[in-house]
């Protein structure tokens, strides 16, 4: 799959989503109109899997040249407006556990919880989804018009672009809410209908991809039945927050994250539980091997992610991102601090994000799951006294281009060795973009998802629920939990030590009524410096300005 998402990187793959170099605010029926156009009636097999190829690749680079080309939409740059990072800009810059320090024209007022309809970010990572889905939509159209190649195969493509389709319009009804539908049978202009409208036709096809869905192992980088179910059940989680109250998806989201459970319990990695054995090495260079299809099958961790690779896929987005953003060189000599990009195997050092002193408070010093990151000893500040200050927040270290040695520490042999320690110099492993996969959906995040449900919704075996928080709680060499301990504060904490940086942030807040109001501060909320109160209609984001003016018949989400 890395050969052809990077083949899709062509002029051919651009064929396929003509019109989409813009933006999403008009028609987003794709279908090509230019006789010239590669269409089904002149496709080969092998252009086929490209064009599979090119709805994987929009979610893993910007566009078509490589990091410093052109994007699949205009309005941001490349690197800013590449799938998943527009997606942390809005799950994970509004909240509590990241904050970046840049004054970044838009970003500011994501970080500052002072938004408004004309944000560009917004209206990047809302072009981007719908960028995608058009991609999706057209493919799916291409398989239906008769594509060429064996009957399997193409009805395994077609789900396959299902799932992927499902997935941003799972953010469109997270992030915005309401939103405009178009699929594959869609003649014109989309039609914008309700969160809970749009909340039941995801339900309902993520349920029939699933039950379609083959049993056996994908090939690494394609989506695989885990990564499927595990969207399903994050749908199921947030039910109640998608529908207004109307439906509880506990008993639903148990029984999916059940399923998954049975197809990795048992099986090997830690406490036999399927998950990797060491926490910190599902983030790295060669977290490739806990990846659907990935070598290490007892630990196939990775549920869904996207594979890169650091000559071949590099976009600005991705895990470059997360692994150059919160690193800085700095010498105790000049800097009154230390962290250098070698430690982590990188080439490339931003030093524009940090934690807050809430996130940081989260952690007890024995958890390993936030063992990298650089804190007093390394002259670091847990405090955000000044804003704009790298070291005013602990570094925060989760993702790196290190490789996996033994017993949890890091290859020396084929160079990376983490060290934080100017007297112990590393190995020169020094990528600028790194070969770090990106989990989308992990086990660990099924374990939690059940006990959430069985404390919150109340359903499911209980004594089970206790047992795979555990799992996530020891991996992480910290104490178990009694049943006196499973509630509903420290389950929604225990998912931020786990699962922070991936994305479920603003979701999970949001979901336990601590994103608005004032029940929960943190530092900057509201661009307060020990947080302020922000209004219950930012628990979504306004449909942008820009939307609204292309297609007047949309309606604004309530408040702005």
């Amino acid at each position: 799959m890395k050969k052809y998402i990077f083949k899709s990187l062509s002029a051919l793959a651009l064929t396929f989503s003509l019109g989409m170099t813009t933006s999403c605010v008009g028609d987003l029926d794709q279908i090509p109109k230019d006789p010239n156009i590669l269409t089904s009636a002149n496709f080969t097999e092998e252009d086929v899997r490209m064009a599979l190829a090119k709805c994987y690749s929009g979610i893993a680079v910007s566009g078509q040249s490589g990091p410093n080309g052109d994007s699949d939409i205009s309005g941001l740059d490349g690197g800013t407006s590449q799938y998943t990072r527009a997606i942390y800009m809005l799950n994970e810059f509004t909240t509590d556990e990241s904050k970046w320090i840049w004054p970044d024209v838009g970003v500011f007022d994501l970080v500052t919880n002072t938004w408004g309809k004309d944000n560009s970010n917004i209206f990047g990572t809302y072009s981007r989804l719908y960028v995608h889905i058009a991609i999706c939509n057209d493919f799916i159209r291409l398989i239906d018009n008769g594509a060429p190649g064996a009957e399997a195969d193409l009805a395994q493509y077609r789900l396959e672009a299902r799932a992927l389709r499902a997935l941003s319009y799972y953010w469109v009804v997270d992030l915005f809410g309401k939103g405009g539908f178009v699929d594959e049978n869609t003649d014109g202009n989309p039609k914008q209908i309700s969160r809970l409208e749009l909340y039941n036709w995801l339900k309902t096809e993520l349920e029939d991809i699933v039950k379609n869905y083959p049993e056996a192992a994908p090939v690494y980088g394609r989506i695989g039945k885990d990564g499927v179910q595990a969207l399903l059940a994050r749908l199921y989680l947030n039910a109640k927050v998608y529908t207004d109250g109307a439906e509880d998806g506990s008993a639903k989201c148990q029984e999916h994250c059940a399923a998954i459970i049975a197809r990795h319990k048992g099986k090997g990695g830690f406490n036999n539980s399927g998950l990797a054995n060491h926490y910190m090495y599902v983030f790295c260079g060669d977290n490739h091997d806990y990846m659907p299809g990935g070598s290490n099958a007892a630990e196939n961790e990775i549920l869904w992610g996207i594979p890169y690779d650091s000559e071949d896929i590099q976009p600005y987005g991705g895990t470059t991102f997360l692994c150059a953003a919160n690193v800085k060189n700095m010498t105790w000599a000049d800097d009154g601090a230390y962290m250098n990009q070698a430690d982590y195997g990188m080439g490339a050092q931003w030093g524009c994000m940090h934690a807050t002193p809430e996130f940081a408070s989260k952690f007890e010093e024995a958890d390993k799951r936030w063992s990298m990151w650089c804190k007093e000893e390394n002259g670091f500040k847990k405090e955000n006294t000044g804003f704009s200050t790298f070291t005013d927040g602990y570094g925060v270290v989760k993702f790196t281009n290190l490789l996996k040695g033994t017993d949890g520490g890091w290859s020396t042999e084929n160079g990376g060795v983490y060290s934080a320690d100017p007297a112990n110099p590393t190995p020169a492993r020094s990528e600028q973009f790194p070969d770090t996969d990106l989990p989308l959906f992990r086990l660990a995040e099924v374990y939690l998802m059940y006990a959430e449900c069985n404390i919150v919704g109340g359903t499911g075996d209980a004594a089970a629920a206790l047992e795979y928080v555990n799992y996530v709680r020891e991996r992480a060499g910290v104490a178990k939990w009694t049943p006196a301990e499973m509630t509903a504060n420290n389950i929604l904490d225990e998912r931020c030590r786990e699962l922070y940086w991936e994305n479920v942030r603003r979701s999970d807040l949001v979901r336990f009524g601590k994103f608005t109001g004032n029940s929960y501060l943190w530092s900057w909320k509201n661009n307060v410096a020990k947080g302020g109160s922000i209004p219950e209609h930012m628990n979504v984001f306004p449909i942008p300005s820009d939307v609204i003016s292309a297609q007047p018949d949309f309606e604004q989400n309530p408040g702005y």
